[in-house]
């Protein structure tokens, strides 16, 4: 068995950590290559991308790959799509790793909105003080806001930003409840704009929200996160599983 992991989360690394304890496997890790000093994960790395569904088989087919997991953030739309479409070609099976979504208690105020787009137009109409923590690809739907300040989180920071009026920090998760509370007390934060990735590392600000009483835009994920085509499991012990059934 040679198996690909589509990694760059948590959950990647998890896995690879356990993959790396199975005898007789081989597993490479693939990272999109995004951020500066990403996260190693333990045994062999691919760094960068594959050139679309074709260069996926491709890939594939020349490193006489045998299993897919998909582990990669839940809105990573494109390899998720060409995940599906290369492990069709060669004829080989995929699993999905997917994080569960956060789901909203009786105390959150959460706005849910279906993309990026909606988010940026709903703090066009509401202004003040914005958090976002957003990928630097979806700030260009806010550059339009003048009635705004916005306080942007991201691992790497670049130069500039396409936003009017804003500060940025640059951090890189598992953050605290304490740390996020702070965060929302010294910028003076009205509103929070998030996805729905899931998970633990990010979750405090979900928690800060909650206590302080602030209300959260929450983008949903995109439909392809889960492609029906693909099965999907929750956890790292599930494909654990898949993977000493002989993924089925």
């Amino acid at each position: 068995m040679r198996i690909l992991i589509l990694g760059g989360t948590e959950e990647g690394f998890q896995l690879a950590e356990r993959l790396a304890e199975l005898p007789g496997l081989e597993f490479i890790s693939s990272l999109a290559g995004r951020t500066k000093e990403p996260r190693m994960p333990r045994g062999a790395v691919r760094l960068g991308g594959f050139g679309g569904p074709e260069g996926l088989a491709h890939y594939l087919r020349e490193e006489r790959i045998t299993h897919i997991i998909n582990a990669a953030h839940p809105f990573a739309e494109h390899i998720s799509a060409n995940a599906v479409a290369a492990a069709e070609a060669v004829g080989i099976p995929l699993l999905r790793l997917l994080r569960p979504a956060w789901t909203a208690r009786h105390d959150d105020h959460w706005v849910t909105v279906p993309d990026v787009a909606e988010a940026a137009e709903l703090c066009r109409r509401v202004g003040g003080r914005i958090l976002l923590t957003l990928g630097s690809s979806d700030l260009e739907a806010f550059a339009h806001i003048h009635n705004a300040h916005f306080v942007v989180r991201m691992i790497d920071v670049p130069e500039r930003l396409p936003l009017r009026d804003y500060r940025t920090i640059a951090a890189r998760g598992p953050f605290s409840l304490q740390g996020e509370l702070r965060l929302l007390a010294e910028h003076h934060i009205s509103l929070i704009v998030t996805k729905n990735s899931g998970g633990d590392a990010t979750f405090a600000k979900i928690e800060a929200a909650r206590k302080t009483g602030l209300p959260v835009v929450m983008i949903e994920r995109p439909p392809i996160a889960l492609d029906p085509r693909s099965p999907v499991v929750a956890t790292v012990e599930d494909v654990i599983a898949w993977v000493q059934r002989g993924a089925g």
